[in-house]
């Protein structure tokens, strides 16, 4: 019940401080990356040259595992925990639960007032500079950043600062990120909305993983 009540404690607080200090400035080079990527082209290039490769046996997957994983994990991990009275593995579970949580909080609140027009389902016209900026003018489903992208790395990241001398949590844990925001940025979204996913996202994560990690000692 003591982790619960951090996990709740601790939400508000891990909101902010992925906006405070060096973090605001990561959050600042996800959108300079994007500006970048949109105004030079390399969206709609990166785009045409993925949809000529056959990667949609590989999507479908990342796009479930994307989406399931955030919410089963975090769930099964704590209820395993407590099952078998493991305080580590219930920490890890709380911990990931609140870094997917942020993640969806923090692209949908992005999504919500830039409206980034999704890329077309054939190569016809050039759609990757289409913002549509304003509240809800484009929803929060399509759009920047991605948010399959930005929960992978941002329970990853948190995995690796919890676990920062295990190599197989590490690199599983951004195989696993890595499959999911490639996975998307050949289908349902840009490549920029990817790049900044995985920027904001590792501040999620790095953010989160840090406030837990002391708990792990105790």
């Amino acid at each position: 019940m003591a982790i619960m009540k951090i996990f709740f404690s601790t939400l508000p607080r891990n909101i902010i401080f992925c906006f405070k200090g060096r973090n605001i400035l990561w959050q600042l080079a996800a959108i300079i990356l994007t500006a970048i990527s949109v105004a030079s082209g390399f969206d709609w290039y990166y785009f045409v040259w993925t949809r000529g490769i056959g990667w949609k046996p590989f999507i479908i997957p990342a796009m479930a595992l994307g989406s399931l994983l955030p919410l089963a994990a975090p769930v099964l991990m704590i209820l395993v925990g407590k099952a078998f009275r493991n305080a580590k593995t219930r920490i890890t579970g709380w911990t990931i639960g609140q870094a997917a949580l942020i993640g969806l909080v923090i692209s949908s609140f992005y999504k919500a007032f830039t409206g980034r027009i999704h890329p077309p389902f054939t190569i016809a016209v050039d759609t990757s500079h289409g913002f549509r900026f304003g509240f809800m003018r484009g929803g929060m489903f399509w759009g920047w950043p991605s948010s399959h992208t930005t929960i992978a790395f941002a329970m990853a990241v948190a995995l690796a600062m919890l676990y920062p001398k295990n190599k197989v949590v590490l690199y599983c844990a951004l195989l696993y990120a890595l499959y999911v925001g490639l996975s998307v940025s050949t289908s349902i979204h840009w490549f920029s909305e990817f790049a900044a996913g995985v920027i904001i996202g590792s501040t999620i994560g790095f953010v989160v993983g840090k406030s837990f990690y002391s708990l792990l000692k105790d």
